[in-house]
């Protein structure tokens, strides 16, 4: 007595809503629950688990098509298609009971599982698709609820009437019913809900009720068949189904009295009711028989409906093993006196149109607040629940295949026997317990998922991650989501708008499969990467069924319909990317970021098997900043200058430094590093920052160029700023730092880039519409001076078709060691080379080098449109070609041996050579360097003649004095060489090729 007292207790407080429904109606109800805290009800397995995810999975689609779908697709074919869809939710349910059994699970269900998994862009985006889900579940109950009323309880109610009408008309009238009364029946579910879910909530009883009382009633009707089958004739004209409506008797003619006397079926398909009227062919050549339509589970027909029986849309619906006469080049007349089917049906079509049916499984979870052991009941309950409906579904398609005609099945709506459900009337003791219990039924579910959705969507709202929903966060005063009930129900109308239970059902299964499959996903992940908080207590858990569920998830959607997979994820994709660029940070632990750590550590790993290959090359910019007072960057064009170099691709490092010790000076650096981010954020600039504390800028500065990086993954070139002011004695440090930040690149072969002037150049919203940028190629090193230019033109700054890129080369190949044969009409050579900083085997490579890129002329023709000679794989002007996207405007201009005289910088290719090479000496002002100065000031006289104009001007960056006594001699070489100039760009390469015309 006390176990069964308890149990009509539990049956009494059933509910299932989700968690806090009930209590925030209560709080609103009752003024001193409001100033008490409400403590949830602690269910246990059975009810609060197992039941609710019975309610949730035994639907619409059982009562409504699962025996089309046993007549369409055969007993095979649909067994098939169960045995995937419930094997899909079994193996999600299994990762779910992992994560149920991994810790402690809060309110929040699958949405929370998802979203603490796999970070907040993966659980926003699929938790918007499972709310989509459940709402367009609630339009699918409200639309099988609207069928059942207007086809088999009250037909009369129709508002749009499709008496007489056939074909499209009858289709359309059909639909437009649906939408008026799915609206009505949707404005009243959605009012009761905003009124109060405490009448949904006593109504939970009723409603399982019904679905169990259903079930029932079939199983008690299919053993009655076994002995005493129903009577349910259906008439038949040669091998087709004949519609009921209308019919007096199924035959031709009758005998009464003595004489033969014609039925309403002779008179649809003649001119008159004599004997001697005109009729219809198929009709004149074809008996009219009449066949049992539930003949038993001991009849044999199972026999018949072991294959599938898929059908075109208007094809007349006709019996396996009943000979006809056809003649193929009449066509079908009086179609509208046969049952027709409504749909194309295929495979595919059919496991869209099923899916739905075992969606719900993750009613249990969604409750897990309100479970007194969330850890066990979870696990135990959905599996159950699984298991059982799986068993349900599985013994319907059988016994539905042994016990009723393949006709009477693939008739979807009953137009054969007079609009009666054929579940209905499989049942016992009445077909009109099916008929309503599936009305209630569909209502309750209905009413589930108004209840349910938007409290999903005030759960996603409330999380912040989709700045756009937080509208939606927002309700009445005890909680409840008014706001979020609104846009539930105007998205549910489009549902209803569609019309159609077959279209609305495959969409809903998009969402629901997305689901499921990044909940395998997380599980898969979670195991996978060895996450040390990964501790599932769930015995029969493993990563590979996890992954299986994944793939049969993922399968299915393309199963059911590969461009509603398609237009899903491009959903989920595109709320993805909106919560990374715009939604609200949320560190989860998500395994997302496991993923990365490990794909980093792979690819890094995988770099330090050698040197990246010419055609790999890309400049990985250490990028070095000062900082004021305040700890701001004094140089902020500096970061402009590496996003129109980087155009946000590869890696960039933007070290600053800060003087003192890292005990005292640590708040600093913190300071200066948000600094770095927020300025690198403003300019767009992808990268990492890095702050180095130091005694002195000029160590820290060294262990910026020798630490930065991780393994392969470091800087190749190195961009600073030219020093302002110099000569001045209170920069007379900046000077010296400067320096030996060229000396310390030199040494680590990395490539140097020095802006001048770097206030003038242009800010990434600006746009140059004309111009040209102007390349001086003094000497070869490696390409950088042709790369950074296509590199700049790449950026919109530079992009626009009028920019165009001007070559000046002054070179000459006069070596002893270098020899080439030219044509006969081309001057002979003469070459401007650079010294190797190493000893005779690195000149020689050096040699060899130049030997293989110097140009066969060397002319400085004024002509800006002249066209070059013919040149080596790697020489200037084959690289400038190879350089540039085509329909790009390319000027090349050369030094002639006849302006000679007028360019003594030019007509002296050893004082050139010895003005850019590695390390000249700089140390005495004596008559050579007199003459270097003389020298570069004659040539930025020609540099400035012709590049006064240039939006940008590249010219290769001498190489540093040997000792320190030169260092103001050198910068006033560079002074000189640039001066006039606005923007001036100096580039050292690393001692190695960058660039390579071959593909």
């Amino acid at each position: 007595i006390p176990m069964v007292s308890s149990l009509l207790s539990s049956l009494a407080n059933y509910s299932n809503l989700p968690q806090g429904s009930k209590e925030h109606e209560e709080a609103e109800n009752n003024e001193e629950a409001r100033k008490k805290p409400v403590q949830a009800p602690r269910m246990g397995t059975v009810m609060g688990v197992y039941l609710p995810c019975m309610q949730n999975i035994l639907g619409v689609i059982l009562f409504l098509r699962m025996t089309w779908l046993v007549g369409v697709g055969g007993v095979m074919g649909t067994f098939l298609i169960v045995f995937m869809c419930c094997s899909t939710t079994m193996l999600t349910a299994i990762s779910m009971s992992a994560i149920a059994t991994n810790g402690v699970v809060p309110a929040g269900g699958s949405y929370y599982m998802i979203s603490r998994s796999l970070g907040p862009e993966f659980g926003g985006a699929v938790g918007i698709c499972f709310y989509l889900g459940t709402t367009f579940a609630g339009a699918m109950y409200i639309l099988g609820c609207i069928e059942i009323l207007l086809v088999y309880i009250v037909p009369q109610a129709a508002i749009f009437q499709i008496e007489g009408l056939e074909g499209p008309e009858a289709e359309a009238g059909m639909l437009n019913n649906m939408r008026v009364y799915g609206t009505i029946v949707l404005s009243l579910m959605a009012l009761v809900v905003f009124v109060g879910v405490k009448y949904v909530n006593k109504l939970a009883l009723v409603f399982l009720a019904c679905v169990i009382l259903s079930i029932l009633a079939v199983y008690a009707g299919v053993i009655k068949s076994a002995f005493d089958p129903p009577d349910f004739p259906i008439c038949m004209l040669g091998n087709r189904t004949l519609m009921s409506k209308g019919l007096d008797i199924c035959a031709k003619t009758i005998e009464r009295g003595n004489s033969t006397v014609t039925t309403k079926l002779w008179r649809f398909f003649c001119d008159s009711e004599f004997l001697n009227a005109t009729c219809d062919e198929y009709f004149t050549n074809n008996n009219v028989t009449q066949v049992q339509g539930i003949p038993g589970v001991t009849s044999g027909i199972l026999a018949e409906n072991l294959f599938s029986f898929f059908m075109e849309k208007n094809e007349v619906l006709e019996k396996r093993g009943i000979p006809a006469v056809v003649d193929p080049d009449v066509p079908t007349t009086n179609a509208n006196r046969y049952v027709l089917a409504d749909i194309t049906s295929f495979f595919t079509l059919l496991v869209g149109i099923y899916f739905p049916s075992v969606t719900g499984i993750m009613a249990g979870s969604n409750r897990s607040g309100d479970l007194q052991d969330a850890q066990k009941s979870i696990p135990i309950g959905t599996i159950l629940a699984i298991s059982t409906t799986s068993t349900i579904y599985m013994s319907c398609v059988i016994l539905f295949g042994a016990c009723v005609e393949g006709v009477v099945l693939r008739d979807k709506f009953g137009e054969g026997v007079n609009g009666n459900l054929v579940i209905g009337t499989l049942a016992w003791p009445s077909p009109w317990v099916i008929v309503f219990g599936s009305f209630f039924s569909t209502c309750g579910a209905g009413l589930q998922s108004l209840t349910g959705a938007p409290r999903l969507l005030q759960a996603i709202a409330r999380d912040g991650i989709i700045p756009f929903l937080r509208v939606f966060g927002h309700g009445k005063a005890n909680g409840e989501p008014t706001w979020a009930l609104l846009l539930t129900a105007s998205i549910c109308e489009i549902g209803i708008i569609i019309a159609s239970l077959d279209a609305v059902a495959p969409i809903l299964s998009m969402f629901f499969l997305m689901c499921y499959m990044f909940v395998n996903l997380a599980c898969a992940l979670q195991t996978l990467l060895r996450t040390p908080n990964w501790r599932p207590r769930f015995k029969f858990y493993h990563w590979a069924l996890s992954f299986l569920g994944m793939s049969l998830c993922l399968s299915l959607m393309f199963i059911c319909s590969w461009y509603y997979a398609i237009v899903a994820m491009g959903i989920a994709g595109c709320i993805y990317k909106y919560i990374e660029f715009c939604g609200a940070e949320k560190e989860w632990g998500d395994g997302i970021r496991g993923i990365s750590l490990s794909a980093a550590r792979y690819a890094l790993m995988r770099l330090e098997e050698g040197p990246p290959h010419t055609k790999n090359w890309r400049p990985q910019i250490l990028v070095l900043v000062g900082l004021d007072g305040e700890q701001n960057v004094e140089q902020p064009r500096l970061l402009s200058l590496t996003n129109q170099l980087k155009a946000g691709k590869g890696l960039t490092i933007v070290g600053a430094c800060v003087e003192g010790t890292y005990l005292n000076n640590h708040p600093q650096a913190q300071k200066a590093d948000q600094s770095l981010r927020k300025l690198m954020e403003t300019e767009r600039v992808k990268g990492f920052s890095q702050v180095v504390i130091s005694s002195n800028l000029r160590d820290a500065t060294s262990h910026l160029i020798q630490a930065g990086g991780l393994g392969g993954l470091r800087h190749n070139a190195v961009l600073v700023s030219f020093p302002k002011n110099w000569k001045q004695a209170v920069d007379n440090q900046r000077l010296r730092n400067f320096i030996e930040v060229v000396r310390e690149t030199t040494a680590a072969h990395l490539a140097l880039i020095v802006p001048k002037n770097i206030s003038a150049y242009p800010s990434n919203g600006e746009r140059f519409t004309e111009g040209h940028i102007d390349v001086w190629w003094i000497v070869h090193d490696g390409g950088m001076l042709m790369l950074l230019p296509f590199l700049l033109r790449q950026h919109k700054v530079y992009t626009h078709r009028l920019l165009s890129l001007s070559i000046q080369s002054i070179t000459d190949v006069s070596r002893g060691s270098i020899r080439r044969k030219n044509p006969s009409n081309l001057h002979p050579q003469k070459s401007i080379t650079e010294e190797p900083a190493g000893g005779s085997m690195e000149e020689k490579a050096e040699e060899e080098s130049l030997r293989l890129s110097r140009p066969r002329q060397v002319q400085l023709i004024q002509g800006k449109n002249a066209t070059p000679t013919p040149t080596s794989p790697t020489s200037p002007a084959s690289l400038s070609v190879g350089a540039v996207t085509p329909g790009e405007e390319v000027q090349m201009t050369w030094s002639d041996d006849i302006d000679k005289g007028k360019n003594p910088a030019v007509a002296n290719p050893e004082t050139v050579r010895d003005m850019f090479n590695m390390k000249p000496e700089w140390e005495n002002l004596n008559q050579s360097n007199v003459r270097r100065m003389h020298h570069a000031q004659k040539l930025n006289e020609v540099i400035v003649k012709k590049s006064q104009e240039a939006k940008l001007v590249l010219l290769n960056m001498p190489g540093p004095p040997k000792n320190r006594t030169g260092e103001e001699n050198y910068m006033e070489f560079l002074e000189v060489l640039t001066e006039g100039l606005n923007r001036v760009l100096l580039v050292r390469g690393g001692g190695r090729e960058v660039i390579t015309i071959y593909s």
